[in-house]
């Protein structure tokens, strides 16, 4: 169990980069289909805040799984032990993973579109070849950061349905949030960042948003 002073920490986590992650995301420039090579990267090369929108992707991500982590902590029980280790793996993984996306998205796609949007004519399509694979990484990072996420919130949720640190439908909606989620890897996997992979994810990521924001109050009080 969490003092009061440790669950507190948990909720400001969860709360503060909850809304983190949402500025960085609004930040993110979304006018361009990502799924259309040359319209995407002629955007994001024309984007002053890439880098710094990325990072506060990162810091909010890594804010909310210090909470997680927290929060495994507060609803273990003799019955959940097991259960919220692998919770605590999850998010760890996840961690992990969104790392390494914001690597390749947040920095190295960047100079590769910069890179390209500056090149003389003559080593234009080299360059966007060379863009293109770093945002093939990209994609498959993304695809595994979704499984990821939507199985770890799943098992948060189970965990939640058993125990008394939250209202039920609140492990409810982590487990609405996190089914989809990880539909929306597999469709990324599948079709990369397509129309079918944004209309599932979007709502999805939504929900988990939300979901961490609530999670916050609750672990105020």
């Amino acid at each position: 169990m969490l003092t009061r002073l440790e669950s507190r920490v948990g909720a400001t986590c969860a709360i503060t980069g909850s809304i983190m992650l949402f500025i960085g995301t609004y930040l993110h420039p979304m006018s361009a289909d990502p799924n259309q090579a040359v319209a995407a990267f002629t955007e994001y090369a024309a984007d002053r805040l890439w880098v710094a929108s990325h990072l506060t992707q990162l810091a909010g991500m890594a804010l909310m799984v210090s909470a997680l982590v927290l929060l495994a902590q507060q609803v273990t029980t003799e019955n959940t032990r097991g259960w919220a280790r692998l919770a605590v793996g999850g998010a760890i993984v996840s961690l992990t993973v969104a790392t390494t996306l914001q690597a390749v998205d947040g920095v190295a796609l960047k100079v590769m579109v910069d890179t390209w949007a500056a090149a003389p004519a003559a080593q234009k399509e080299e360059a966007f070849y060379a863009a293109f694979a770093v945002r093939q990484i990209e994609v498959g990072l993304a695809s595994m950061l979704s499984l990821s996420l939507g199985l770890t919130a799943i098992v948060y949720g189970g965990i939640l349905l058993v125990c008394d640190a939250s209202p039920k439908w609140v492990a409810g909606l982590a487990i609405v949030g996190g089914v989809p989620t990880i539909v929306a890897g597999i469709v990324i996997a599948y079709s990369g960042f397509s129309e079918l992979s944004m209309t599932i994810n979007m709502p999805a990521s939504s929900l988990l948003l939300i979901w961490m924001l609530i999670l916050g109050v609750y672990m105020w009080r």
